[in-house]
């Protein structure tokens, strides 16, 4: 175990103030994460250096669509959650043990990333499961690789307090988070945590990095018009060129719910597409789905289909109407 870091020490335990449920642990306790644990009036992350899922992947699978399309990352991912969605998709990875997981120093992954041929010695992305509760090793990995001239992006829930987000800022180059609907009920209920927090840290991320959204479009729970336009107009205010990717939902985990209609998925992208620059609908088959459209002309800038990835910018801007790209690159 390695000692955390965001906690208090109290006369009965501690606090740990990572996030936003400053779960109080005492007498050995684990947080709600799965991952942070009271021992001798200390805190320990117990994930500090396991690695439980390893691949180079599309930077557009995270998905980041506007942050330097086409290249390959190398993704990285541990248990821990602080959020338990009734249909998370990776839960098994989210509630291991870490028994089978491979141990290894932030030295040791990012020399293995330099180790690389070219097209993969692009950057780090911590994905899979939640990497705001793999703290300490994402902070002392991302500055590393910055030092080595890698990109860092992480791929979160959003859920951080912003002490420990203003931390990270510095070293992450962007950031997909998941806004997972735009009530507190259905965060209550479905997700045990907050929607304000995560508005919070979108807010904060947005000022200094690059972000893109993923909204999760849960069968009859989060899928009303009313809804989304709520949401887009949300983040039209704090920048109208985020790009937002409408997921579809599939059964998984405790939910059994039917599949998201794809009728359902384009009605929403229409709603959203009234506030927004930018609106992709992912887990769908359906033609243009996933393709960047320039909104100066509607002359399609990048084509997108199972990750391959067509760029049509000329210097990077629209070859038709000559509009700079919005791209990060």
């Amino acid at each position: 175990m390695h000692e955390a870091l965001h906690y208090e020490k109290t006369t009965d335990g501690v606090i740990c103030r990572l996030c936003p449920h400053f779960c109080r642990l005492q007498g050995g306790k684990t947080g709600l994460c799965g991952v942070r644990r009271e021992e001798g009036g200390k805190l320990y992350t117990m994930n500090y250096g396991l690695c439980g899922a390893a691949a180079v992947d599309p930077i557009e699978k995270k998905p980041l669509y506007h942050f330097y399309p086409g290249r390959k990352i190398f993704s990285v991912g541990t248990a821990g959650c602080n959020l338990d969605c009734g249909f998370c998709q990776n839960w098994q990875l989210v509630r291991a043990d870490g028994r089978d997981f491979l141990s290894l120093t932030p030295a040791e992954l990012v020399a293995e990333i330099m180790s690389r041929s070219k097209d993969e010695r692009f950057g780090i992305a911590y994905t899979y499961a939640e990497p705001g509760m793999w703290f300490e090793f994402v902070l002392e990995t991302a500055a590393l690789a910055k030092q080595k001239g890698l990109k860092n992006a992480m791929v979160t829930n959003g859920y951080l307090n912003p002490g420990p987000l203003k931390e990270l800022l510095p070293l992450i180059d962007a950031f997909n988070i998941d806004v997972k609907a735009f009530t507190e009920d259905f965060y209550a209920e479905h997700c045990a945590g907050k929607l304000k927090p995560v508005l919070r840290y979108v807010e904060q991320a947005a000022a200094s990095a690059h972000v893109e959204l993923t909204y999760l479009v849960v069968t009859g729970l989060n899928d009303n018009a009313e809804e989304m336009k709520r949401f887009s107009s949300w983040v039209a205010e704090i920048n109208p060129l985020i790009p937002v990717h409408l997921s579809r939902y599939f059964p998984q985990h405790r939910f059994n719910r039917p599949p998201t209609p794809i009728a359902v998925m384009e009605r929403l992208r229409e709603t959203a597409l009234q506030k927004l620059a930018y609106v992709y609908l992912g887990n769908v088959t359906v033609s243009g789905a996933s393709d960047t459209v320039c909104p100066g002309c509607g002359e399609v800038l990048v084509r997108r289909y199972a990750y391959r990835v067509d760029v049509r910018l000329r210097d990077g801007k629209c070859p038709t109407c000559k509009r700079p790209s919005d791209f990060k690159n």
